[in-house]
């Protein structure tokens, strides 16, 4: 069964992309969905059998590498961890897949599309099955891989190809981190087999290692080499740029990338590793400082960007935030909760968002949106669900899973606790704004869009509304039907070993269900205010925003251009970088290597020529000439270069 899971995306992409053309584009989709669909379907089976059912499995493939002390196999471990991340892999792949049918109907490279969808699915599957750090990061890279390649799908469109190629690089320096994480593990452990590694981490407790010009902590400095790659991944501040930007592929792939999938697969890596970060509390309040101030960060900017599924987006990287502070103070359930959640009501958002765009001739600015609730209906409802879980309103998922996060670091003894709480608060707050300011610009007033626009306006069909009926219901009731197994009363029975604390007696969510009333309360009430404000500034006072952008006009263009973070980079890092390969270009390579090497060289070769040529002059005496000369110089180095008259 494991098997079929994880290989059957595999086989769908290798046919749709060597035999879409012979295939054709429903036989494409045909095999591509159902491969999906089937592993979907078994990732609950697996569920149900590991989570509810308190096993482990291992399933072992075949070996991998063997060659001196490294040993390992390509092997699944499925656990809790393992299962709940299937069925939130394959369940949001299979429904993007089906949406994909219906979004790139017009496309003409649809047999291309749907294999790197698959591609994308079978890579992440690998990560999440992964039993040692090297299949784990083969997966890591895999997902990489697809994100380049489905991100520049439209390749033909020059924003598109810089936007792959920006996410490509970004990722790269987080991965450079997360290689040099494995390569310590494997030099203290020598392994890279997750259960061996685990079981020798306490006695790597105190051991220094020298890194750069210092003495280090072996297991912080292994733990935050780790997280730099999870901070990659999942474009946590600092390595969040190229998440916007992923926005230039076709909105099942942002779907595809910011709910479930690849943005995720740092949170996982984290909560998978958490018998390294336990050992580690310099590591783990660095990951709350990280992910506490990347939540607060992207809801900023949140508030003032007008494209709609940019909004979406930094709401992603936001939300991404209070999954790794609830790392960050050890609460793993609430964590791994709430990206279970928030891949239903995200993905929900994101192809919701595709089908405004779609309605709208694919306009993208919510500034030229407006009065749609009435002329796409059953979208407007699907997207209301999505932004009552979002934000938290009560016995929606998100209500269930992000109030928990908030209320976990309210409870830690964390050294950033406190400060992740109040982001969270905060962030919360911002949420809320952005999300109603989203429905209300894009649905709500009179239509802004041009009467050309308007006349084609149109429900998507039910190749796109089946999968938000889904996903909505997801954004309904995953949070109640689940809380008690992942942050509840059930929480060691259902999670077992998969997720680890040190001190079993300091459970963060348990000591969360005795905090004080105001602070359960305080994410309901910030919730409530955004609205308000959401409500007044684009409803009842349309004017407010214009007025605000004017009177603060520097903190709106602080916001509205990202925090400058981008052109920091350009003036840090890019622009130095083209500077110097300009002049390597210039100066080393033509004017140095260029003119002294093979050019100078096929210069040289052709000036000697032209002189040779001109001995071919066809008199005779030119001739002799030259065969004089050339007798003359054989004599002198046969005579005293060779020695020949010294006999």
């Amino acid at each position: 069964m494991y098997q079929i899971i994880v290989f059957g995306p595999l086989l769908a992409a290798i046919i749709a992309g060597l035999f879409g053309r012979q295939l054709g584009d429903k036989g494409s989709q045909v095999i591509t969905c159902g491969s999906l669909i089937i592993s979907a379907i078994l990732s609950w089976v697996v569920l149900f059998q590991i989570g509810f059912g308190h096993t482990v499995d291992h399933v072992t493939i075949m070996t991998w590498v063997n060659s001196g002390d490294l040993n390992f196999n390509w092997a699944f471990k499925i656990d809790t961890l393992t299962a709940v991340m299937l069925v939130v892999v394959n369940t949001i792949s299979s429904l993007v897949h089906i949406y994909s049918v219906g979004y790139m109907s017009h496309d003409p490279h649809k047999p291309r599309f749907m294999a790197y969808l698959s591609f994308f699915t079978f890579a992440m599957l690998m990560l999440v099955t992964a039993d040692n750090f090297v299949q784990l990061f083969f997966g890591w890279e895999g997902v990489g891989l697809a994100s380049y390649l489905l991100i520049g799908f439209w390749y033909k469109k020059p924003s598109a190809c810089a936007a792959a190629i920006k996410a490509f690089i970004v990722n790269r320096v987080g991965d450079f981190g997360f290689a040099l994480g494995i390569f310590a593990i494997f030099m203290a452990t020598g392994s890279v087999d997750f259960d061996t590694v685990f079981a020798m981490i306490p006695d790597l407790v105190g051991q220094k290692i020298h890194f750069l010009w210092m003495d280090l902590d072996l297991i912080t400095t292994i733990s935050i080499l780790l997280f730099i790659g999870a901070m990659g991944k999942s474009a946590q501040l600092g390595l969040h740029t190229w998440l916007p930007d992923a926005m230039e592929g076709p909105t099942p792939v942002s779907a595809l990338i910011h709910a479930a999938t690849m943005v995720t697969a740092g949170v996982f890596m984290v909560a998978r590793t958490s018998p390294i970060f336990e050992y580690s509390p310099d590591a783990l309040a660095f990951v709350a400082l990280i992910g506490a101030s990347t939540a607060i960060f992207a809801a900023t900017i949140g508030t003032t960007q007008t494209d709609i599924k940019r909004v979406i987006a930094y709401s992603t990287c936001s939300q991404l935030g209070y999954m790794f502070f609830a790392l960050g103070v050890s609460a793993y359930g609430a964590a791994i909760f709430h990206l279970f959640t928030h891949a239903f009501f995200k993905a929900l958002l994101f192809l919701g968002s595709g089908s405004v765009i779609h309605a709208m001739s694919d306009e993208q600015d919510m500034r030229k949106m407006g009065g749609l609730r009435k002329k796409i209906p059953g979208t407007f409802i699907m997207m209301l669900i999505g932004t009552l879980a979002l934000t938290g309103f009560p016995f929606f998922a998100g209500y269930y899973s992000k109030d928990m996060i908030i209320e976990a670091a309210f409870a830690s003894d964390s050294s950033f606790g406190g400060y992740a709480f109040a982001m969270g608060v905060l962030a919360a707050l911002l949420t809320s704004f952005y999300s109603w300011r989203l429905i209300f610009m894009t649905f709500f007033g009179k239509s802004r869009a041009s009467q050309s626009v308007q006349d084609h306006i149109h429900e998507s069909g039910n190749w796109m509304m089946v999968p938000l009926y889904v996903l909505a219901a997801g954004a309904v009731a995953a949070g109640f039907l689940f809380k008690d197994y992942f942050i509840g009363i059930h929480y060691e029975d259902f999670w077992g070993h998969a997720l680890f604390l040190k001190d079993a007696a300091n459970n963060v969510l348990e000591e969360a269900h005795h905090i004080p009333g105001w602070v359960g309360t305080a994410p309901f009430i910030v919730m409530v205010i955004g609205f308000l404000v959401a409500i007044y500034a684009y409803i009842w006072k349309p004017e407010t925003p214009a007025q605000f952008a004017g009177t603060f006009r520097y903190l709106y263009a602080l916001f509205y251009n990202k925090w400058y973070v981008d052109e920091i980079y350009d003036f840090l890092f890019v622009n130095p970088a083209k500077r110097l390969g300009t002049f390597l270009w210039k100066q080393g390579d033509e004017n140095i290597i260029d003119r002294y090497g093979p050019d100078g060289a096929a210069a040289s070769v052709m000036a000697l020529a032209r002189r040779f040529r001109a001995l071919q002059s066809g008199y005779v005496y030119h001739y002799a000439f030259a065969m004089l000369m050339g007798v003359a110089a054989f004599v002198t180095w046969f005579v005293f270069i060779s020695g020949g008259g010294a006999s």
